[in-house]
């Protein structure tokens, strides 16, 4: 076929000039199919070929929200401090003769841990018996004489001034000897002062004197003995929190747990024992102690701990694992599993967290299934793939 064109110019008829559009008959036919090609994937029908396009499948792992009593805790970071410290000083002068410990070393109440130059107090003990013994005997003395003189008044054959006189001395020999047996209890004591004992039971610290130093009466620390079965752990919570740390604490003991930072496998317990009685205004706190047992020994004092204040326990509360729970711009969310294996956008008020658990007040059902882990590929409508949660290697089946 020939097609012939006829152009005219100022009306006029001009040449007449024959195109022959044969050669663009293939460019036609390509435009027009790929026009129906992008109208049949691009149009409003939904199959191709007779079949309906799926949708995917989004695989995710899921949990069930359970239902268990939980307890309700205040966590703080404390230090352990000793339960008793003492610093050992000398009551008396004199050489130190003898040290009677090695530093660092357990000690026992009553055990001996230094010991002075008695030689010149065990001296003035004696001096003080010997000073004893001779007015003991000049008061009895005194005492005979005073009785033979009231026998001899009675027959007038003595001055009733030579009978007070009698009396005067025999009083007066009487209050020596008392004079006499103070200085002799002063000089034991400071006798018993040359063997210094330990006054509690505890770990002795850095030996500050040696052998062979001079010591001065109440002058500086010989060595400090810490008690440290049982010993304390000191931690401060948030004034808002006191209102029921007083409410629980009235009610019984409460239970403190503290772990050491890393290593939360094995809780050491003991019991809330001190609630200071003034806020610290600087920081809005309150400080508070624990005592724990620590017969192994494992609290130190001066060590940083994980505190767990333990107030009570919610009986049958709504838990779910935290890495559910996600921030959204409504606030804290999860995505629920329906039936129909279908992702539903949930908001939730999120209660306390523990060990990787978070009780949910509102918004959520004991045995509603909730996402955590995939979250980021869901949307509200989404379907999901339900995957098995993978069990560590090593881990028990």
């Amino acid at each position: 076929m020939k097609w012939y064109l006829t152009l005219k110019h100022l009306g006029k008829t001009q040449p007449r000039v024959t195109l022959r559009l044969y050669r663009l008959r293939p460019l036609l036919i390509t435009v027009a199919v790929f026009s129906s090609a992008f109208l049949s994937v691009y149009g409003c029908s939904s199959e191709t070929n007779g079949k309906v396009i799926a949708k995917i499948s989004v695989p995710v792992t899921a949990v069930d929200a359970i239902q268990k009593n939980v307890p309700e805790t205040l966590t703080a970071i404390g230090s352990a401090e000793p339960y008793n410290t003492v610093s050992i000083r000398a009551r008396i002068g004199g050489a130190l003769t003898k040290v009677a410990f090695a530093e660092g070393q357990d000690v026992r109440q009553g055990d001996l841990l230094f010991t002075i130059d008695s030689r010149s107090y065990q001296a003035s003990l004696d001096a003080a018996l010997s000073a004893l013994a001779r007015d003991r005997a000049q008061a009895a003395n005194a005492e005979a004489e005073a009785r033979r003189y009231s026998e001899l008044i009675k027959e007038e054959y003595v001055t009733r001034q030579q009978y007070d006189q009698a009396l005067t001395n025999a009083e007066a020999l009487k209050h020596t000897v008392k004079s006499d047996e103070s200085a002799v209890a002063n000089a034991r004591l400071n006798l018993q002062y040359c063997n210094i004992l330990a006054p509690i039971s505890g770990r002795t610290g850095n030996l500050l004197v040696h052998e062979g130093d001079q010591i001065k009466s109440d002058d500086n620390v010989m060595v400090v003995i810490n008690q440290i079965t049982p010993i304390k752990v000191n931690f401060s919570i948030p004034e808002q929190s006191l209102p029921k740390i007083r409410k629980y604490a009235a009610a019984g003991s409460l239970k403190v747990e503290v772990t050491f930072p890393g290593d939360a496998a094995k809780p050491i317990k003991g019991h809330l024992n001190f609630i200071q009685n003034t806020v610290d205004a600087s920081t809005r706190t309150i400080f508070l102690k624990a005592v724990f047992p620590n017969t192994d020994k494992r609290l130190w004092p001066g060590q940083f701990v994980n505190v767990i204040l333990t107030l009570t326990n919610r009986p049958r509360a709504v838990v779910i694992p935290s890495q559910a729970i996600q921030m959204g711009q409504q606030g804290p969310f999860v995505y629920v599993i329906k039936s129909d294996l279908t992702a539903e956008s949930r908001s939730i008020v999120p209660g306390e967290e523990a060990e990787g658990e978070t009780i949910i007040e509102k918004g959520l059902q004991a045995g509603e299934k909730v996402v955590t882990d995939g979250q980021l590929r869901l949307t509200p409508g989404s379907k999901v793939q339900i995957q098995p949660t993978l069990k560590p290697v090593g881990g028990k089946g």
